[in-house]
Formats: structure tokens, C-alpha cells, sequence
């Protein structure tokens, strides 16, 4: 099993942080973003949307989306509930967390925006809205589904605990500060997302998203 991974993405240490929870044996096959390497026609057979993270399992099948993985690795584990609630949390986890948090986060430390830019105000009030979703959601719950950690949890948790590095307080989320808490005390708990590296900087590489 192989994983075509940046160590800087937090839908790649999603997927790295249950991998280490499953105790699975992979590989990781490191991609430079913003070096160019999604660019490549090489890539492109890999995924052509020309993201990570890329799961090849078995060999010469390739899955990406990183949701997707999460779901596949989890099947048929205690990580996976029958629970269709499952798949609300992580399609509301693409939908809403990845461009609210996520969006602002890698915008704001990458240089891509400024604080007080509308694009950035926006997203900001985008996330706080997430937060306040997600801390009603566990006010009476120890997780998100089913009150047992699970591939939800992983899902959301990957852009949820880097808030803070997207300028977004979260000392009034207390059910969620209360949930990252419980997250990082699983068993198998890994935290190994990199910074972003020089080249990401807004004009210094070669990516999609420039």
C-alpha cells in the first residue's frame, strides 16, 4: 500500500493519522506541491484532479480524495459505525470546514491573502459559523457520531486543530476545544502535519493553485 503524500496538507495527515490508528504497514511516496510534482503527465494518470492525497491499494489502483480513503481504510473497523451520520460529517467536512478553515488558513500563512481582504473577512465568518455548528454538535457528546471516536472525528479534526494558525479564537468553542482534547488522548494518536515549506509561498512554486 502506497500513499502519494504532502506532509503539509492536513487532508494528507487525515488520512496518515488513521493509517497510524489502524497500524497499517504503507509507504509514503512524498509530492512536492508546490515543486510542480502534481503537474507532471505521470501525475495525472495517478489523479487528474492533480491533488493529494493519492491511496494506491492494491497495486495500480488508484484512490484519491482524501474522505474517500478515510472511508475505504476504515471499512469493516471499529473506526467506521453504521451510522449514515458518518457521511454527513465528512461531506460537511469538504463542503464547509476545508474552504472555511483550511481555505483561510492556507491563504493567510502562504501569503495569498491579507487578513482584512472581503475574501478573507468571509471566510472568517464562514468558520466561526463551522465552529459554532460543530460545538453545538458536541455539547452533549463526547464525538461526533454515535459518541465513539471515529473516521468523522479524523475527517474534521485534520483543519479543525489548526484554526488557531488561521487567526480563528477558539476559547469560546468549549465542546470543541473539549473534543480535540479527547481526539489527541486515542490510542495510535499522531500529529506528524509539517508547516508549510518556503516554496508555497504565494509566487515561490509551481502548483494548481498558483
Amino acid at each position: 500500500m502506497k500513499l502519494y503524500d504532502y506532509a503539509a496538507s492536513a487532508n494528507c495527515y487525515k488520512v496518515r493519522l488513521l493509517l497510524a490508528q489502524l497500524g497499517a504497514e504503507y509507504e509514503r511516496i512524498p509530492i512536492d506541491i508546490f515543486g510542480g510534482d502534481t503537474l507532471t503527465d505521470e501525475f495525472a494518470a495517478i489523479n487528474p484532479a492533480r491533488s493529494t492525497p493519492v491511496l494506491e491499494h492494491p497495486p495500480g489502483h488508484y484512490l484519491p480524495e482524501s474522505n474517500a480513503i478515510l472511508l475505504h481504510l476504515a471499512e469493516g473497523t471499529p473506526f467506521f459505525p453504521r451510522d449514515p451520520q458518518v457521511y454527513r460529517w465528512l461531506f460537511f467536512e469538504q463542503a464547509d470546514v476545508v474552504p472555511a478553515i483550511g481555505g483561510l488558513r492556507f491563504r493567510l500563512i502562504t501569503g495569498r491573502l491579507q487578513p482584512d481582504e472581503p475574501d478573507a473577512l468571509r471566510r472568517r465568518a464562514a468558520a466561526h459559523d463551522v465552529l459554532a455548528l460543530l460545538d453545538a454538535q458536541l455539547a452533549a457528546r463526547q464525538f461526533l457520531v454515535g459518541n465513539s471516536y471515529g473516521v468523522a472525528d479524523i475527517g474534521l479534526y485534520g483543519y479543525v486543530h489548526v484554526a488557531g494558525e488561521a487567526g480563528l479564537e477558539l476559547e469560546p468553542y468549549t465542546a470543541v476545544r473539549g473534543w480535540l482534547t479527547r481526539v489527541e488522548a486515542q490510542p495510535g494518536f499522531v500529529n506528524d502535519l509539517d508547516p508549510y515549506p518556503a516554496n508555497a509561498t504565494a509566487g515561490a512554486g509551481r502548483s494548481i493553485y498558483d
